[in-house]
């Protein structure tokens, strides 16, 4: 497996306020299923060839969280979702670029400035490419759901041997009343217990963040826990 190793400078914390943040990456260009399989079971996110993971001084709250699908039970809450989006198309397919994926991310992400003061990064084509479209291999797929022929929400995610890793989702919020992210999640999880696979791989879960609090709501989960023995690392889930 060809690597390439580096980290970040320290720089501001887009999650948590009054704190600084630090990530390793590994670049990894020709990545096969089972060596994403390993990496994504032990706390690393794919975006593109790029694996990433937090390694900030003195803060842990960034937690890898995992929903167990086998034993998920859909409430009356996420019934009345699927039910509101039974209109909805949904299409599993490799992940694609085009005017219409950009122009929708562009309008969730300035949407949520507004809401919740993200930062914006300028995303071109070529950026868009690298992050969600390029080293997909076997692997990668993205769910799209339309309304009325009309591209509203993008999923991508990575279908691997124990589960589903999700990688990013953006919608179109003039169809907030569809909860289209709630959707896409439930939706997820239904194609995972279709295949009988035993995990969402949802990223990480932070307690004092409002745009990542929500996923501790879908249980049963397991938070990956980090342990040194004999001075090496031990990944544990529970």
């Amino acid at each position: 497996m060809n690597i390439i190793g580096f980290c970040t400078l320290e720089e501001e914390c887009p999650y948590l306020k009054d704190r600084m943040c630090r990530n390793e990456y590994n670049y990894i260009p020709l990545i096969t299923k089972e060596q994403n399989q390993e990496l994504v079971s032990r706390g690393w996110r794919r975006f593109g060839s790029y694996f990433s993971r937090p390694i900030c001084n003195d803060c842990n709250e960034c937690q890898n969280l995992r929903i167990l699908t086998q034993n998920f039970h859909f409430s009356k809450s996420y019934r009345r979702v699927l039910k509101k989006n039974i209109a909805t198309k949904i299409i599993l397919q490799k992940p694609s670029l085009s005017d219409e994926h950009l122009l929708l991310y562009e309008k969730y992400h300035h949407h949520q400035k507004n809401k919740r003061s993200w930062k914006i990064y300028d995303l071109n084509f070529r950026k868009y490419y690298n992050l969600y479209v390029d080293n997909a291999r076997n692997f990668g797929y993205e769910l799209d759901f339309y309304v009325d022929n009309k591209l509203v929400c993008v999923d991508l995610i990575d279908i691997l041997d124990d589960g589903i890793s999700s990688i990013y989702c953006f919608y179109d919020p003039d169809f907030s009343h569809l909860s289209l992210g709630k959707y896409s999640l439930l939706t997820e999880i239904k194609l995972a217990q279709l295949k009988k696979l035993k995990y969402i791989y949802l990223g990480y879960f932070i307690k004092k963040c409002q745009s990542l609090s929500y996923k501790a709501d879908y249980s049963p989960n397991e938070i990956l826990e980090y342990t040194s023995a004999l001075n090496e690392q031990a990944f544990l889930w529970r």
